[in-house]
């Protein structure tokens, strides 16, 4: 596929489709509209967005998520993505085979949903890792895409995957 001429379709996959898929979903879409086509999806969706992700997206910014909603991955088993990224470790564990020939990699980020600490420092900690989300598909969208062959590309794309990887905290530190 040529990005000059069309679109990658990239699923941003996790477990409950309620924070980290929803915030690179939403993110990719607005500020790499130009190379990407992105959704999100869960192997277990929680049902909903989690209401930090969708203030986060609100008010750091400036993205509308009043449509976000927690999807299966059931919904996408047909589609054929050009990439499947991995946001949490369960969805890495439990991938499944994709129509096509999409390149899976894994970008692993805390679960800002599990983090413990006051509500300020749990919108700190979900502003933390859409921080570390959009740096990373800012990384990915500079990729040179159509000088790459297959293999290149899917080992630039799971290399970015371990850059950042210690500098959110799981959990508050006093």
């Amino acid at each position: 596929m040529n990005p000059s001429t069309s679109r990658f379709k990239t699923l941003f996959l996790c477990t409950g489709n309620s924070a980290r898929s929803i915030l690179a979903e939403y993110i990719a879409n607005k500020s790499s509209s130009h190379i990407l086509k992105a959704y999100s999806a869960g192997s277990h969706p929680k049902g909903a967005p989690h209401p930090m992700a969708l203030q986060v997206l609100k008010e750091y910014f400036s993205i509308d998520p009043s449509d976000a909603r927690s999807k299966s991955l059931d919904e996408f088993k047909e589609t054929e993505f050009d990439f499947v990224i991995t946001v949490c470790d369960k969805a890495k564990e439990n991938c499944p085979i994709w129509p096509g020939r999409p390149v899976i990699a894994h970008w692993g980020s805390p679960d800002p949903v599990i983090f413990e600490g006051n509500e300020k420092e749990k919108l700190h900690h979900f502003w933390q890792v859409a921080q570390q989300v959009k740096r990373r598909i800012e990384l990915f969208t500079s990729l040179p895409f159509e000088s790459l062959d297959q293999l290149r590309l899917e080992a630039a794309t799971r290399e970015i995957g371990l850059k950042e990887t210690s500098l959110i905290p799981t959990s508050h530190q006093q």
